[in-house]
């Protein structure tokens, strides 16, 4: 993806069902569980990029000593930040004795992060200010260990402001910051619910001391209940996470799976992360030992190490987000490497129209890093394309007679397509930019070209995962990709036409931004269809006071005016450089949604291709970010949604 397109966050989690003694006696540490933490943090790094955060929770803890801990950074070196700063902590303390590691209980003592429970959250912001009081995990404190909640995730709700009006209806005051808060507030209160019945019933009914209560709320707190209240009204994709006091957790994932989470569990250690290869890893087992929190459900640890799988909300057709497989995990999972080859391979028809099959004179390459394996299955099909001309051209050359050792050998040597790596990013130009704000001009130097590789009259085809915004194709790309002078550029998106706008986790929701668009609009203005524009905004302006769930896609009547090649046609002419700077040939070529699918059987959430959103929620995002782009305002269409508490949306 060459734009900067700010995405998913990530989350770890740590189970540990031995004493510390044991991990120390098999893996020589006694820190086992703080470490691999850290190992499944940093191998989903590339899902945080401005702020990290952990926390632990410590069983059965004595009266008097704390037993629940977080620590939070908010910056790009986040991780690296917190872990130094805890094993400098813990350095100290052996130093002065306080520790003594040939005494691993003395770390759960001492050590804040020397606990049985952690948990890990890589923050990739999309909503809300991002300094520290931001990152996750969020707090909600109490004396009473089953009071105190820890929560962090990986998701995006689009109600958060429904579910803080419910919380005021309730009598509540919250306070207005980020969904996370909201699903934070939401489920310590009917945490406190549960907590309070229980109380009142082992003291007024079963009449046990004070003493004699605590353990038994433990053990009797009814987590997917809590779930279930709590959840009622959520609308988006996440992963959650929580801690509570007293030792319990959970892991719940919503009803349509839009966000990943996987887990392994054996007699040692219960560990989750966004990322199956990264526990692959970290834990050195195979795939066929990861398994997925199935959508709507829950995975439930007791402070005891029982642990359960319940149902929290019924699951939906399944929709997850399939730009985890373009482009956000990690390519070393065994599926996604396979699905990324087959996404470019399945590029390869469109690519041999758009240069003629003129395979002598084409140089293939791709454009970011992450989309390398995807250059791989394109090489390959176009590989085995040209072996099929070639010797379709052998077998014809011999049947009239022509096929000599000349002919046999351009055939075979002169005709062999070309893969180079032709163009590169200087990072360090890149992050001094993002502070700058003067950044067109920079920004046409974040990509240099590899000189020698593309001759006049190539054809240069480059690809990229998909193409967002356009921006960096504008600005930098294409300028360095035309110094060489090829005859024609083919930038080939293993992604469709991103169309709408994504409201679960993905920074990608101000329509105005995306390229696909800016065509359709310019397209409208140009043949005197800009009616349809203002058309659709009333319809959509019409739509403000109906619930979510009765709203419907008007935007889509804009895209039906138009075909994918006027689509792509019109956002080439928008990208590319003027004619004064290069008079060649620049096309874009983008996967078809059937091609997706085949690629991805399993990630089937296409909503910001299509428009077919999986919850209400999305319509009513799209809604406003078409209304924000006509009346020129920039903002998250998933920010300052309408409540049901409010009968009308006024719109000025």
């Amino acid at each position: 993806m060459s734009d900067h397109l700010a995405h998913e966050c990530g989350i770890a989690f740590v189970r540990l069902f031995k004493g510390h003694r044991y991990y120390e006696e098999k893996y020589g540490t006694p820190l086992y569980g703080f470490n691999q933490l850290f190992l499944l943090m940093e191998k989903q790094h590339n899902r945080g990029q401005d702020g990290a955060g952990i926390g632990c929770v410590k069983l059965n803890m004595p009266h008097g000593q704390a037993f629940m801990f977080r620590d939070r950074d908010p910056s790009s070196q986040a991780l690296t930040n917190i872990f130094t700063r805890q094993l400098e902590a813990y350095s100290q303390k052996v130093a002065s004795d306080t520790i003594i590691p040939e005494f691993p209980q003395s770390i759960k003592a001492h050590f804040d992060f020397g606990g049985e429970v952690l948990l890990g959250h890589l923050r990739y912001g999309t909503s809300g200010n991002l300094d520290g009081a931001a990152c996750h995990p969020f707090f909600r404190k109490s004396i009473w260990a089953t009071r105190n909640l820890m929560v962090a995730g990986n998701f995006n709700i689009t109600n958060s402001s429904s579910l803080n009006e419910s919380l005021i209806q309730r009598g509540a005051h919250p306070i207005f910051s980020t969904d996370t808060q909201s699903v934070l507030e939401e489920i310590g209160f009917w945490l406190d619910e549960e907590h309070t019945k229980l109380y009142r019933e082992l003291r007024d009914e079963q009449k046990l001391s004070g003493a004699e209560i605590p353990p038994v709320i433990s053990q009797r707190l009814d987590v997917a209940k809590i779930l279930r209240m709590a959840s009622r009204n959520w609308d988006g994709g996440y992963v959650i996470i929580g801690l509570i006091g007293n030792g319990d957790a959970f892991i719940f994932r919503d009803p349509n799976g839009i966000r990943p989470c996987h887990y392994i569990f054996n007699d040692e250690v219960f560990a989750a992360a966004s990322e199956r290869a990264a526990l692959m890893t970290i834990f050195n087992t195979t795939c066929e030992d990861i398994r997925e929190i199935p959508p709507g459900y829950a995975m439930i640890i007791k402070s005891d190490g029982t642990h359960t799988l319940d149902e929290i909300i019924p699951s939906c057709a399944p929709r997850h987000c399939s730009f985890e497989r373009i482009y956000f995990s990690r390519g070393n999972d065994p599926e996604i490497y396979a699905e990324r080859k087959a996404l470019g391979a399945a590029l390869a028809g469109k690519v041999l129209e758009s240069i003629e099959r003129d395979f002598e004179h084409s140089v293939f390459s791709f454009i970011p890093n992450t989309a390398e394996i995807a250059f791989y299955g394109l090489i390959h099909e176009i590989y085995r394309h040209w072996r099929e001309d070639t010797r379709e051209a052998i077998l014809a050359a011999a049947a009239n007679g022509t096929l000599d050792r000349p002919l046999l050998d351009k055939l075979l040597f002169a005709n062999w397509p070309r893969s180079e790596k032709v163009a590169h990013k200087d990072i360090k130009l890149r992050t001094f930019i993002s502070a700058e704000k003067n950044r067109t001009k920079l920004a046409s130097h974040v990509y240099d070209i590899s000189y020698g590789t593309v001759s006049r009259g190539d054809n240069l085809v480059v690809v990229d995962d998909s193409i967002v915004r356009g921006t960096t194709l504008r600005q930098s790309i294409i300028r360095i990709l035309s110094r060489p002078n090829p005859q024609r550029i083919i930038i080939a998106s293993t992604a469709p036409q991103i169309r709408y706008p994504d409201c679960y986790g993905i920074d990608m929701s101000e329509m105005g931004q995306f390229l696909i668009f800016q065509s359709a609009v310019a397209l409208c203005r140009e043949t005197g269809k800009s009616d349809l524009l203002r058309e659709v905004y009333e319809a959509c302006c019409s739509q403000a006071g109906k619930p979510p769930a009765q709203m419907r896609n008007y935007v889509r009547r804009i895209y039906d005016e138009f075909t994918e090649e006027q689509l792509s046609k019109r956002a080439a002419e928008l990208v590319r450089p003027s004619p004064s700077t290069w008079q060649g040939e620049l096309k874009l070529v983008f996967q078809s949604i059937n091609n997706l699918h085949k690629a991805c059987p399993t990630s089937l959430g296409d909503w910001y291709f299509t428009g077919e959103y999986p919850t209400p929620g999305g319509y009513a995002t799209l809604n406003r970010a078409y209304i924000n782009f006509h009346d020129k305002r920039s903002g998250r269409g998933y920010e300052d949604m309408p409540t049901p508490f409010s009968p009308t949306m006024h719109h000025t």
